[in-house]
């Protein structure tokens, strides 16, 4: 994903789909710094568990609408 869509997503009040690497765990965007390409995530259900990772490892799930 690209650091423009991470913060896109970041900043949307809908809610969209969004794993850690092709078929990781799902993750909320907590914080996304374009300028460095990386953004902070919750992984899984635990609010405590994040960490920082690319903005690349970021994967979309596409909706078949």
């Amino acid at each position: 994903m690209k650091a423009e869509r991470a913060l896109e997503i970041y900043n949307s009040s809908d809610n969209f789909e969004v794993h850690l690497d092709e078929d990781g765990d799902s993750v909320w965007i907590e914080n996304v710094d374009v300028a460095n390409g990386v953004a902070t995530v919750q992984v899984g259900p635990k609010p405590v568990q994040t960490m920082t990772v690319g903005v690349d490892r970021l994967k979309e799930k596409q909706t078949n609408s």
